[in-house]
């Protein structure tokens, strides 16, 4: 068989080739072409079609994200912004904190376990390409019906992943949460974060710079698995009649990625490295593309002495195969030796590939030949661009009109009382421990705060007590209803659980889940959201720092909810002033801070009692936000409150169940003069939080509130074993426990 070198494909235009199967449209092969003034290679066919594949390029969501750069508040704390492997932040004292969120959702799908684990590998690795160590991980999943028999395939494999993967990594997973919803079946989402620390000095960029430097493949060897696996795999909706569409999900190893973060940072503290790029989606072909692009030259590499597991492969194999576990480092001639050293002590195989020329083109050889020819920015950074046709949703207004705040209520105390214990038993509000028991949360001894806590706290120094704090939130639910309020309602819940735990919101890190770009519908629901989230960042001073978008999470012409979850980092000087959510001292006084209004539109009541979506969301309020935020924060540091909790879904009741019951302490509330009970209770008004204050305490706190004009009411008080709303009901902690932690081991059993 004659090799497709560029020179016969120059003498041979008229092959057909299989633009088709590779995910290319017509006219995206026919700009190849022109791109290169002939037929591609295969081996060229196969970097672009990975490369411009939906999950690799943004081809249909980068006109919108420019908003983020366009829109982004001014910040000195952002030290590497939209572009790199993960944004980078300053948090005092000469570090540097990089985050990001990403997704693995189809994978996770088709082969739940190594979908999920690879996930977290993915996102760690791109931690460690800005030259940070990781120090925990996090996991925002959505599923299916909670009863759909599919569920009890693809949950426990899912959470399996995540935590054999991450505890074999020994990094703890600090937060996340779980939803369920019909709308996810068959296209759950599987959205991993990483958080890692560095000095300044320590950050790495993904360049290829200096001719004649060496380009370094190091890791495991390249193997068959993920062959086009999450880049071509989340760029098309699934389709039961197109196996074609589902190729192979790669396969994790975390102890081999264990040697590589160590072998790694050892390089960065010898200073051996010049640029890096991990091995993700679209492997070595977006490694030495983007390496290359973002640099100051070319490149050539010999594809021969990438190290294999199946000598079998093809050279288009070896390109788009997505082997996990494996990085690209540029080094200087004289430093090789040394890098090579210290990747044979970690036990990581690593393999000079290639250089860094002087030129402009990537040159790729096999056996000898040139099966590679092109510019790397049109390969990385220079694929199409569309303007995708967007319509608001011919269903969109009879949806609002639906007005939840209509549904039938309690009509009685009694039932009060028994749609309390039906909401804070549902799969949504109840225990997830069942899950976060699967992971390790206190690995390494840093962690201050995890799961069920409104946000992760890791320590970063152990002499002055520096902390970072992490919250991801999104609610599908909201953003069907109105995706911009959705997507600022998904903002101002994770500021707000960085806030209730005494630290102070920096950046935003952001994984946009939506269905096909295709239908005009999905895409006005996408742009209402990115419009929505950019919006709340410039008005709240946290920028977007990177993220992810996931698109085509649709089976047939059924689109998921439109999901865009939002992570929040903050820092806090001192961790052992940070505010648990738990009630831990009788005695302390309850308020609760905020305006409650009557707000029932996508909530968790009218979804577990009615199975009702329809209406508006809470309205949105960011410099109430702010405000309660500047509260909960000075509270925190001040001594001023003992525990703190948001109120988002299920609200009230759900928010003092949670606090009693991680406490182990009850609560006496009185429902305020001219308060509706039921509004009080289930109510998810934005900008609410309650908080634990001591009585010594109370009148220097409700000062503070008065003076800053933030409502405070004092609902109550920490006390006995069981929650009773005076005249209304009460019910045993005792009974609360049992409804909240049996219903996700009855569903998975």
């Amino acid at each position: 068989m004659t090799l497709d070198t560029v020179a016969h494909a120059a003498k041979t235009p008229d092959t057909e080739q299989p633009w088709a199967e590779l995910g290319l449209k017509k006219d995206e092969y026919e700009r190849v072409r022109e791109i290169l003034g002939r037929r591609p290679t295969g081996a060229e066919l196969a970097m672009y079609s990975v490369m411009w594949s939906e999950h690799c390029s943004y081809k249909s969501s980068k006109v919108h994200l420019r908003q983020f750069g366009e829109k982004a508040p001014e910040t000195d704390a952002l030290l590497v912004g939209i572009g790199e492997n993960a944004g980078v932040v300053d948090v005092g004292q000469g570090y540097a904190v990089t985050f990001k969120v990403e997704s693995h959702n189809h994978p996770s799908y088709v082969e739940p376990y190594q979908g999920a684990a690879t996930g977290i590998g993915g996102i760690v690795r791109d931690i460690i390409a800005m030259g940070a160590r990781p120090v925990a991980v996090v996991d925002p999943l959505r599923f299916g019906a909670a009863d759909h028999p599919d569920t009890k395939r693809v949950l426990p494999g899912v959470v399996s992943g995540i935590g054999g993967y991450g505890n074999c990594l020994g990094l703890p997973n600090i937060g996340g949460e779980v939803v369920f919803d019909a709308c996810y079946q068959g296209n759950p989402l599987v959205n991993a974060g990483c958080i890692g620390v560095m000095k300044h000095e320590d950050i790495h960029l993904a360049k290829a710079s200096g001719a004649g430097n060496k380009v370094i493949l190091y890791g495991a060897r390249t193997g068959g698995d993920g062959i086009g696996g999450a880049s071509i795999l989340a760029s098309e909706t699934f389709d039961d009649a197109k196996p074609s569409k589902r190729p192979a999900v790669q396969v994790g190893d975390p102890f081999q990625e264990k040697l590589l973060i160590e072998c790694t940072l050892e390089a960065y503290a010898e200073k051996l490295v010049v640029g890096i790029q991990d091995f993700g989606a679209a492997g070595l072909s977006c490694a030495t593309s983007e390496l290359a692009s973002n640099g100051s030259g070319g490149m050539t590499v010999t594809l021969d002495d990438v190290p294999l597991r199946d000598s079998t492969l093809s050279p288009e194999e070896i390109l788009m195969s997505e082997s996990q576990e494996r990085m690209c480092a540029v080094v200087e001639p004289e430093k090789v030796a040394r890098f090579l050293e210290i990747c044979e002590k970690w036990d990581v195989i690593a393999t000079v590939v290639g250089e860094v020329t002087d030129g402009d083109r990537l040159e790729i050889f096999w056996r000898g030949e040139k099966i590679v020819d092109v510019d790397p920015r049109t390969v990385a950074h220079e694929g199409p661009v569309y303007e995708r046709p967007l319509a608001r949703p011919s269903w969109q207004d009879a949806l609002q009109a639906d007005d939840a705040n209509k549904l039938a209520r309690p009509a009685d105390a009694d039932e009060l009382r028994a749609q309390v214990l039906r909401l804070v038993s549902s799969p949504n509000q109840a225990s997830k421990a069942w899950i976060t028991d699967q992971y390790d949360r206190f690995v390494q001894g840093n962690t201050v705060l995890a799961q069920p806590e409104d946000s992760g706290m890791v320590r970063i120094d152990e002499e002055t007590n520096l902390g970072v704090a992490l919250a991801t939130d999104g609610n599908g639910r909201f953003a069907k209803l109105d995706p911009y309020a959705g997507a600022q309602l998904a903002l101002a819940e994770a500021y707000r659980n960085v806030a209730t735990s005494g630290a102070k919101p920096l950046a935003v890190s952001d994984c946009l889940n939506f269905g096909s770009p295709e239908d005009p519908a999905v895409m006005w629901q996408f742009s209402e959201a990115v419009r929505g989230l950019a919006d709340g960042c410039l008005q709240l001073g946290t920028p977007v720092t990177g993220g992810n978008v996931s698109l085509y999470n649709q089976t047939g012409d059924v689109a998921i909810h439109p999901t865009p979850v939002v992570a929040v980092l903050g820092v806090i000087d001192d961790v052992t002033r940070r505010t648990p959510v738990a009630f831990a001292d009788e005695g302390h006084l309850i308020y609760l801070l905020g305006d409650t209004e009557e707000e029932l539109g996508g909530s968790a009541w009218s979804q577990v009692v009615h199975d009702h979506l329809g209406g508006l969301p809470p309205k949105v309020d960011l410099e109430r936000e702010r405000l309660l935020a500047e509260i909960l924060i000075s509270a925190s540091r001040d001594g001023m409150v003992d525990a703190a909790h948001d109120l988002s879904d299920g609200g009230l009741i759900q928010a003092l169940t949670e606090s009693c019951l991680q406490g182990g302490k009850g609560a006496r509330v009185v429902v305020p003069d001219g308060a509706d009970p039921f509004v009080l209770l289930f109510s998810e008004s934005a900008g609410r939080a309650i908080v634990a204050v001591p009585r010594s305490e109370e009148l220097r706190f409700t000062d503070m509130c008065g003076a800053r004009g933030l409502p405070a009411t004092r609902i109550g008080v920490i006390d006995g074993e069981e929650i009773d709303v005076q005249g209304q009901f009460s019910i045993p902690l005792s009974e609360l426990k049992d409804a909240h932690e049996a219903t996700i081991p009855n569903l998975i059993a």
